[in-house]
């Protein structure tokens, strides 16, 4: 299979293209840096090197503007929203007129979608909830719409909190954990939705294959309560979490609409779809996939 994958640099679209290259799949790397691009794009300006992509078999969209690595400003906003909603129509668009469009396109989304859901199980049939991520992601697969309209199957990536030592939320919190200074956020109460780099790889490869079309959330069949998450941790290095962050210390830090969303925001979300269609988690539960991916 040929496999384009936009944002195939990053944290997870560089393990997706490793993965897919060891199944003996050739991969496309779609990029605005042209030293490491086989497709050079630049969505910012609507272009694409739509040429490359005759031929392909899939189409993996991962690109966008991170989400949590600086504050909210207006302007910070706009490219969040933007890179997201803009990218994915230039790239539904440059699909649905190609001579041979591809059979399935998997275009990256946010369990951000249900918004703040309390202690409330949700999944894929859940609707849509408020608040500046949900409406982000709202519009980031209302932008496949072409691309469906062509008749290629498209599947939306909801995707929750990835835990890689390496990189993203557990990088960062690792060091105060590591130092027995990490403890609950808030009341603790807020549930998170989490799934390891290593489910989140083989769910998207497994995907490309898979009947499914439409949401899909790529999160661990056990969400926690950060609570729950804190103590699991802290288990899994050997240290204590008796300090509690209050609430104010990430909204100082981070500002106060991005802490709400991102850290205080609650979203328990199950993978009902990848379960029913027979997918297997290597780590279902917050335990088992901290003492692995921490193991010395």
């Amino acid at each position: 299979m040929i496999v384009a994958i936009t944002g195939a640099t990053g944290t997870i679209g560089s393990a997706v293209s490793a993965h897919l290259r060891e199944m003996g799949h050739e991969v496309i790397c779609i990029s605005r840096n042209r030293d490491r691009a086989d497709v050079y794009w630049n969505p910012s300006e609507g272009l694409i090197e739509s040429q490359g992509l005759e031929g392909i078999d899939a189409m993996i969209h991962l690109a966008g503007e991170s989400i949590g690595n600086r504050r909210w400003s207006k302007r910070q906003k706009t490219e969040i929203y933007s890179s997201r909603v803009k990218g994915t129509e230039l790239i539904a668009r440059t699909l649905s007129q190609l001579d041979s469009p591809p059979a399935v396109f998997l275009s990256g989304s946010a369990t951000g979608f249900y918004g703040d859901c309390g202690s409330n199980q949700i999944d894929e049939k859940s609707p849509k909830g408020s608040g500046f991520l949900a409406e982000v992601a709202a519009d980031w697969e209302t932008a496949t719409t072409s691309a469906e309209e062509a008749g290629i199957k498209v599947t939306h990536l909801r995707t929750g909190i990835v835990l890689d030592p390496q990189s993203g939320m557990l990088q960062k919190i690792l060091p105060l954990f590591k130092l027995g200074l990490g403890g609950k956020l808030g009341n603790g109460n807020q549930y998170w939705s989490w799934i390891t780099l290593e489910d989140e790889v083989r769910l998207i490869g497994w995907l490309l294959s898979a009947d499914i079309q439409g949401p899909v959330n790529l999160t661990a069949p056990e969400p926690v309560s950060n609570a729950q998450f804190t103590k699991a941790l802290g288990s899994a290095l050997g240290k204590p979490t008796a300090v509690a962050v209050p609430k104010f210390g990430p909204m100082l830090l981070a500002g106060r609409e991005l802490a709400q969303e991102l850290i205080f925001t609650s979203t328990r979300a199950l993978p009902s779809v990848p379960i029913d269609g027979g997918f297997q988690f290597k780590h279902p539960s917050i335990d088992i996939a901290l003492n692995e991916i921490l193991r010395p």
